[in-house]
């Protein structure tokens, strides 16, 4: 597993939530150096038994105290009066705007009669990607002469409008009264969700009612997938480190020649394309050699990852969020965006993975680089279409833990910006948004199969890039415990499980079979719900699955 640079994490407390009262700062500390891996991990997919193992490496470790700090030097005004909140699609409203650590919210202003204000927004400021600014209504006026001097010039009746636009999608606009305001709420949004340590966000500080700390961090245990192989197993892992010399790993090679006993054949799937593993064997990795691993069969299916997927992402929201598009218009910019090409392609590739062991009943090793995005990418996908459990509320659930979560999967880095950021793109990458899109497509193509349904995708998407819970926290399972985040922080799932049936797919039958699905172009189609539900109403939609859920409700009465 690749390592990263130092990073500087402090713990505060908060008291009060509307004035954000703040104390002082307790300095923690957690930093990791860039190292390189000896070896590469393995997990292991039984298609018979579901079970897994895994191999993880292990690396150095240094502490690095930090200064202390205060919130309150980031916000520079806490309270705005009437100020004007717009967005799409419905009526603008008035209220007062308040700042706190972690949330911006806005409180209608009170009618007659001693009635109170409606809370009408409440924004984790983490979940914001970028802050536009704009003025109005500007004018000048100059000061009268004093002593002599020259007349002053200064600002009169100016007043401002912050773009919002959320890592969710959403757009939201707040004209605020006053250019000095304006900018300070600006550069206070801008300073707070920008804060680069892990324990300043607000899982930390997030306490809901009715929940302890350690709820739901046990409900997956991967203990339970630690079981003797079966026979046809999915295996993934990193790339193995070749390098320019070729050198072979003996253990590697006794590993997987384990995996064949018995005169089994297996096939080692690699998500590079051919050019890509042979110049990263220059860099010290490669692919398995072929004399080495007698009855393997490599083939290559190259997925995009890193930018290119970022950008095809930033590219397909500028297409939804452009209402002035005609037709054909907006289908060339679809198709130039090459989302759906990554869908069809991320499917496509899953589906080889699970023919090649329900059909051919064959072993498949899934490796990329490091094996921690479209790696992943291919072996979750492959076990949704495989295993009926993986299509259960709860075994989704599990699949997360395992093959994206204690995989490795770099979600601080890869989720730290969404589609409409302005800086600089480094590690950015929707690989679990696309993940989700494909489950999406797979839900929609067989709608009695997955127990939970769209809304539940759509929460994991929001939670993945700014939640109150600690599950999609930072890199990687060490930093995890560097952290201290099982024992400090909330998981997602017992937030999730408490929602009834606001997750569950009313017209669920377990489905024991295979499913595969359709990757035509004709087959797979836009999620609309995500990329589009900030954009138009979708109110003729909800009210058609509500009354599905009354037919579901008194079928089952009956």
């Amino acid at each position: 597993m690749l390592g990263r640079n130092a990073e500087n994490l402090c713990h505060i407390t908060v008291s009060g939530l509307l004035n954000a009262v703040l104390t002082h700062l307790h300095p923690s500390y957690l930093s990791a150096p860039p190292t390189g891996s000896a070896g590469r991990p393995f997990l292991f997919y039984s298609q018979v038994h579901r079970t897994f193992w895994s191999k993880t490496d292990t690396f150095a470790v240094w502490a690095q105290p930090l200064p202390t700090m205060e919130f309150a030097e980031l916000i520079k005004t806490t309270k705005v009066d009437h100020v004007v909140l717009s967005r799409p699609g419905l009526p603008s409203v008035k209220g007062t705007l308040c700042i706190t650590s972690h949330h911006l919210l806005l409180s209608s202003q009170p009618g007659g009669n001693e009635e109170q204000g409606q809370i009408e927004l409440w924004l984790l400021i983490r979940n914001v990607d970028a802050i536009e600014k704009s003025v109005q209504n500007l004018s000048w006026y100059q000061s009268a002469r004093t002593n002599g001097s020259p007349p002053e010039t200064r600002l009169a009746n100016a007043s401002g409008t912050i773009t919002l636009k959320c890592k969710d999608l959403k757009i939201l606009q707040l004209e605020i009264p006053g250019m000095e305001e304006c900018l300070n709420i600006a550069s206070s949004i801008e300073a707070l969700s920008s804060v680069e340590s892990v324990m300043m966000t607000y899982p930390f500080f997030y306490r809901p009612q009715n929940m302890k700390l350690e709820d739901g961090w046990g409900l997956h245990r991967l203990e339970e997938f630690y079981q003797q192989i079966a026979a046809d197993v999915m295996l993934r892992s990193s790339q193995p480190l070749v390098g320019p010399n070729r050198k072979r790993c003996q253990k590697d090679e006794l590993l997987l020649h384990a995996v064949l006993a018995g005169g089994d054949r297996g096939f080692v799937l690699e998500t590079r394309s051919a050019q890509a593993a042979k110049q990263a064997r220059m860099l010290g990795g490669g692919t398995e050699h072929r004399s080495a691993y007698p009855g393997w069969k490599r083939f290559h299916r190259p997925l995009e990852r890193g930018r290119p997927l970022q950008e095809s992402f930033i590219k397909l929201v500028e297409a939804c969020n452009d209402p002035s598009h005609s037709m054909d218009r907006w289908l060339s910019k679809l198709e130039a965006s090459k989302w759906l090409y990554h869908v069809k392609e991320a499917l496509s590739t899953a589906c080889l993975v699970a023919q090649c062991m329900d059909r051919e009943e064959a072993c498949v090793l899934v490796h990329g680089a490091e094996g921690t995005d479209t790696t992943l990418l291919v072996t979750a996908l492959a076990q949704v279409i495989l295993d009926p459990n993986c299509r259960t509320l709860t075994g989704f659930q599990g699949l997360l833990e395992r093959e994206w979560i204690q995989a490795g999967h770099p979600f601080c880095l890869r989720c730290a910006h969404s589609a409409y950021s302005h800086v600089r793109l480094k590690h950015e990458a929707p690989t679990f948004l696309l993940f989700l899109d494909c489950v999406w497509q797979l839900g929609r193509q067989f709608p009695l199969s997955l127990e939970f349904n769209e809304g539940f995708l759509l929460a994991l998407f929001e939670h993945s890039y700014a939640s109150p819970y600690g599950t999609f926290l930072c890199n990687n399972e060490k930093e995890r415990k560097l952290c201290e985040v099982k024992e400090k922080t909330h998981s997602l799932w017992p937030w999730l499980n408490s929602k009834g049936e606001e997750f569950l797919n009313l017209l669920y039958a377990h489905n024991p079979l295979v499913i595969w699905p359709s990757v035509e172009p004709q087959s797979l189609l836009l999620w609309q719900g995500l990329f589009l539900r900030w954009v138009r109403s979708s109110h003729h939609l909800d009210d058609a699955w509500g009354e599905i859920q009354k037919i579901m409700k008194s079928t089952q009465e009956d």
